[in-house]
């Protein structure tokens, strides 16, 4: 009669569960990785030598004098320019634009940037909720770029 080993069951046993859970982070990791959205400020962007080729968030604040309206057939094209500061892009929107949005309001755009046209080309805005809001983003590039005003 030969003697079992449970030594080898369990070495089995313990390959096997890091196995099923290695794999299951790399799944995890690949999901995530499709899904990350970065975000940028106006002179992030500016100073990239690449442009990114994939959707990401573009924060700042809405220049003064900058936005006008293409009304279309469908949904109006918004046409205005996000700053930081210490750099401004031109940022183009069609649909209905928040409630909140207005001229030296903080606003932040998920869209692609189109090298063509030179332009960031939102498919969504997200405008602050009060006056004293500020999104952490933008607060943040703000800070950085030196154009950062503390909220009266």
């Amino acid at each position: 009669m030969i003697p079992r080993n449970y030594k080898y069951y369990r070495l089995w046993g313990v390959v096997l569960l890091l196995t099923v859970l290695g794999l299951a982070l790399i799944l995890t990791l690949r999901a995530l990785e499709e899904n990350i959205i970065f975000f940028y400020a106006p002179h992030d962007l500016i100073a990239m030598t690449e442009k990114p080729e994939v959707t990401f968030r573009l924060g700042g604040l809405v220049t003064q004098n900058s936005y006008s309206l293409t009304p279309t057939e469908t949904e109006p094209l918004h046409h205005f320019r996000l700053s930081d500061g210490s750099g401004e892009v031109a940022l183009l929107y069609q649909g209905i634009l928040p409630d909140l949005f207005r001229e030296g309001q903080g606003i932040i755009g998920k869209g692609v940037w189109d090298q063509a046209q030179g332009l960031f080309i939102a498919e969504e805005l997200l405008a602050k909720h009060d006056e004293n809001y500020l999104p952490p983003e933008i607060a943040e590039a703000l800070k950085k770029s030196g154009g950062w005003r503390k909220p009266e």
